[in-house]
Formats: C-alpha cells, structure tokens, sequence
C-alpha cells in the first residue's frame, strides 16, 4: 500500500514537472513534405508522432500473426462455438426437465451441430420428439444419434426400447433390446427393460429367469428386488391354478422362496390354489397340519368354504379345536358351515349365532341369514341381511324406505281403499 502511494506521488509530481516544462518552452516543430506543411508544438507533435509508431507496431504484430499463425484464428473461433454449443445443450436440458418439449428440442439440435460429442443432444431431442407425439422426428433424431457415435449404438437401442415400452410395444421392445441383452454387464439397464417388457408380455417364468441377473448387478433396491420375486411367484402360482394342472402348482410351491412359504397370505394362496385344482383331501390334511403348529384365522375360514359331500369329520376335527379357540368367530363360522353340510341346522344355526356375537362380520351375517331364510325365519333373516349390508367395505347410502314414505305420496294403486 506504502509503495503504490510512493509511486502515484512521484506521477503526479512528474506529471506536473512535464506540464511546466510544457508551458516554459513549447518549442517548435515543422514537418514539410512536397507541398504539405504541418506545423505543431514540439510536445504535440512528439505525442502524435508515438501514437502512429504505436499503432504502426501493433498493425504489423497482428498481421504477423495472422500470416504465421492462422490455426490460432480458427481456434478462437472453434472454442467459442463449442461454448455456444455448450450453453445451447444446457438451456435445452434445463427447458426438456421444466417440460418445454418444444423449445428443448430447438436447442438441443442448435447445440449438436458444433458439439464435439452430440449424442446426447439427439437422444434428448429424441425425447423431447417423444413427449410431442412426433414419432417420425423421433425415429430421425434416434437414428442421428447412432451416426453421430458409432460406439454408443447401444445406448440408442436402450433410449428406443424404453420410448417403445412407454407405448407398450413390448415385442418391439424385446427386437429392440436383442443385441444389448448379450452382454448385460456392460449394459445392466437392458435388465429392468428386459423386466419391464417381460411384465408386460405376461412372461412371467422370463421375469423368474432375469431374477438372479437383476440381483447380481443391482438392477432396483433389496426391497423392491423382494417384492418383485414374491409377485413372481404369486402370480404362477396363479397360472398353474388356472390351468388345473396340480403337478405343476405342487412343483411350483418347492421352488418357492424360503422366506415366504411361512407367511400366512402365501400359505392362503397356495391352498387356495390347490383347492381350485380339486386337491381337496390335500388342502384339508395341510390346514390341519398347519393350525396344529401356528393358529391361522384365514386357513380356518378356507377349512369351512371346501365344498364337501359330507363334513362329519371335518365337523368333530374343528370341534376338537374348540377346547382352546371357544370364542374364535372364524372357528364358530367355521362350524356353523360344517353343520350345515351335515345339514345340522340347529346346530348351524346356533354356531352361527355364537360367531355373529364374539365379532359381527358382513360374511357371518349373510351366512346367517340365509340360513334363517331357508328355516322360515324371514324376520330375523332381514335384520341379518340389512345387519350385513351395513357392515360391507364400503356401506349403501342412507336412501329413503318404503316405510318412511307418507300415504299422500304413494301411488293410486298402492292405496288402501276404506
């Protein structure tokens, strides 16, 4: 600081010295050439004269340049078009994720045109197309970007395959996805396309193939990879009781998830599953089994849906169970459908009534009063059915009833003549 003040003091003293000097002894200079005089003072004509030796050096230093040294011309030129470019990419980012599909795709291409790698302003203007509903500019832009690097024809394959899933062009997905497959570590993102066409298709035993490779490279996290595998096997479940074939349902069920074969819902749906390929006696043996070890409401409640012939034993089997479940409303419903297999109506009846009294549930309600309906008790079996209809998922709305409606407003014919 003490020394810029130093140096300032000493311009300013020099620049009043040259001042006074000026005006002591303007001197006197002439220039005389052909027929042209100029004449000026001699300070004055010493500053013009080192202007036009200033600018004269200058002239000839940048000709110099430009003469020896075009490529650095070209350069100044080449790196403010890539920044061009650069900037035209990023506002073309910015407006495709603020969702100006439009004016995003216009800036992308502007960018690719100096951009040293623009392949992914194709494949982004190739969304942009996309989310404008212009498939043929699309498919130009996707085919762009596959010229534009020879070496990234996989990632446009992935970009075309995912715009094709949104669609639900699964078959087209899976030609698509054909030469990326080959080779899933290199391009594990091929594996949740492959899933996700797979689903869509309804492959279901392809999306149980996949799974070991979607684990192995991380392809979703832990959770969402369980939640996946347990749909899997749900569903073919499902499959196989669809078609009846029991065999393949019972070899499906081994080659279920250790984990989940303890869970309650799975051991539901399995013996439903076999119940709906007639393995009844197996259903019946197996909840059996089963309520010995873990007491299971929703296994007792299928153990009285199996349509029988006969349930006398099946009837003393779940009385058996009533020494330590007396007040389990599964259990008295349970029996009460048992009874009435063995056509034991007032037995039925009186279990019933019991399971309706330890929990009201729309299902005992309905049982009940069909019961008392086919017995004659058609009081009771209304409030039963009106009981019910109260207490399902989503309750009827409150409406007018022919009781609450005035005389004065029944119709004629609906009068009571005095």
């Amino acid at each position: 600081m003490g020394g810029l003040f130093i140096i300032a003091l000493l311009a300013l003293v020099a620049g009043v010295g040259i001042v006074a000097l000026i005006e002591t002894e303007p001197g006197y200079l002439l220039i005389a050439y052909g027929g042209y005089t100029v004449e000026t003072s001699f300070w004055v004509g010493i500053l013009l004269i080192a202007t036009a030796v200033l600018l004269m050096y200058a002239s000839l230093r940048f000709l110099h340049r430009l003469i020896t040294s075009p490529a650095n011309v070209l350069n100044w030129a080449g790196e403010r078009r890539l920044r061009q470019s650069a900037r035209l990419t990023s506002r073309g980012i910015v407006n495709f994720i603020e969702g100006n599909w439009a004016k995003s795709r216009k800036q992308l291409l502007r960018g690719a045109r100096y951009s040293e790698s623009p392949l992914l302003n194709y494949l982004m203007a190739a969304r942009a197309s996309y989310r404008l509903q212009e498939p043929e500019a699309t498919r130009r832009q996707l085919e762009q970007a596959a010229e534009s690097d020879l070496e990234a024809v996989i990632a446009v394959d992935l970009t075309q395959a995912e715009l094709q899933l949104n669609d639900r062009q699964y078959e087209k997905a899976l030609r698509t996805l054909d030469t990326a497959k080959k080779n899933p570590g290199k391009h594990p993102q091929v594996l949740h396309l492959l899933c996700k066409a797979y689903d869509g298709l309804g492959d279901i035993e392809a999306m149980l193939a996949l799974l070991p490779a979607l684990r192995k490279y991380r392809i979703g996290g832990a959770l969402e990879l369980d939640d996946l595998e347990a749909r899997i096997h749900h569903d073919l479940l499902e499959q196989a009781a669809v078609t009846g074939d029991a065999a393949l349902l019972k070899a499906r069920w081994k080659k279920y998830p250790a984990r989940l074969v303890d869970d309650e819902a799975v051991q539901l749906h399995y013996l439903s599953s076999l119940l709906a390929c007639d393995e009844v006696a197996a259903v019946e043996k197996d909840i059996e089994r089963r309520v010995k070890k873990n007491w299971n409401p929703a296994l007792i409640n299928l153990y009285g849906r199996i349509k029988r012939d006969t349930a006398q034993k099946q009837l003393a089997t779940a009385e058996s169970w009533l020494r330590q479940h007396a007040d389990d409303p599964e259990l008295l419903l349970c029996l009460g459908r048992l009874a009435m297999v063995e056509r034991q109506w007032a037995k039925a009846r009186d279990y019933l009534e019991r399971s309706h009294a330890a929990r009201s549930s729309e299902e005992v309600c309905l049982e009940l009063g069909r019961l008392l309906t086919a017995v004659g008790d058609h009081a009771t079996a209304a409030e039963m059915f009106r009981l019910g209809t109260g207490l399902r998922a989503q309750p009827l709305p409150e409406l007018p009833q022919p009781d609450d409606v005035v005389a004065d407003s029944l119709p004629e014919t609906h009068r009571i003549e005095n």
